[in-house]
């Protein structure tokens, strides 16, 4: 059972962005201070990822462990009302991203999924990126 009137839960859901959140913002900045330049969401290419690196044929997708259901997160716990809404939305999401990721193996394009946890230790997270991008 929802705690907030439908018209408010409405007025949150709709607040909420696809773009320029927190977390991309971090991974922005941490791969821009590594000398990185890339464009951002990569309109004509499956999924829009959120970081293109077109001479690398690279990109970044940074996900939302909570819309994109990272597995063994804390983060990422279904809501406790209007389940039959939520458990197939947040299994569509899963199915897309897969599928987006194949299709943009199928065109030559190398994929790294950062998720909103991975933001919190930038060390590790510098790593990771730094590892993606030079291979």
């Amino acid at each position: 059972m929802d705690t907030i009137s439908p018209e408010r839960r409405s007025e949150n859901m709709r607040r909420i962005r696809s773009k320029g959140m927190k977390p991309e913002m971090v991974v922005r900045r941490l791969v821009h201070s590594l000398g990185y330049r890339y464009r951002l969401h990569g309109g004509k290419l499956p999924g829009r990822p959120d970081l293109v690196f077109a001479k690398r044929r690279k990109v970044i997708f940074v996900h939302g462990c909570f819309w994109h259901q990272h597995q063994n997160c804390a983060i990422s716990r279904l809501p406790k009302s209007n389940q039959d809404y939520w458990i197939p939305k947040m299994e569509r999401n899963k199915v897309r991203d897969a599928e987006h990721q194949v299709q943009l193996k199928k065109l030559g394009w190398k994929c790294l999924a950062v998720w909103e946890c991975e933001t919190e230790d930038l060390a590790k997270l510098t790593g990771k990126v730094r590892r993606f991008l030079e291979a």
